[in-house]
């Protein structure tokens, strides 16, 4: 997955000095793997993280990128926020775009989620339904069963012709 050079940028201050934070909790965080977070970190070492690489447009962005981008966004304040805003290469109506396209995922979500829940629910049902008619079915073969060992009993076995 590609990310934007400020995103990287980002990601990377959190886990080096001052900040020095575990790059599994800031995995977990941004939803970058570890193991790129570890890659950025030796090429920062080597002198060859390239600045342009990873460059990509606002609507290119992961989802994880844009809720990070989001909540770092709420954060600020207003005379703050058009720097921002420039340092990480998009405009004021992303943000509101991305809210929105969050908003419909969740909504979208949860009426998948909702219509997963109907359709286990009427197999489970049904499964129910089959379970107790075998129950039954094998109910009836025990009685019959015992029936047929009292009846040898009685009567004795029967001669087969």
């Amino acid at each position: 997955m590609k990310y934007s050079t400020g995103f990287r940028n980002n990601v990377l201050k959190k886990v080096l000095p001052p900040e020095n934070r575990s790059i599994a909790e800031v995995s977990k965080e941004t939803g970058v793997s570890e193991q790129t977070i570890r890659i950025w970190i030796l090429k920062l070492k080597n002198d060859s993280l390239n600045p342009q690489e990873g460059e990509i447009s606002p609507e290119q962005r992961s989802p994880a990128e844009k809720m990070s981008l989001i909540f770092e966004s709420k954060s600020l304040t207003l005379e703050k926020k058009g720097e921002w805003l420039r340092k990480n290469g998009i405009h004021s109506e992303h943000l509101v775009l991305w809210e929105q396209e969050l908003r419909d995922y969740m909504n979208n979500k949860t009426n998948r989620d909702k219509e997963i829940i109907k359709e286990q629910k009427k197999k489970i049902k049904k499964l129910e339904k089959e379970l107790k008619k075998k129950e039954k079915a094998l109910a009836e073969m025990a009685a019959l069963y015992t029936l047929k060992k009292k009846a040898e009993e009685i009567w004795g076995e029967r001669e087969e012709d």
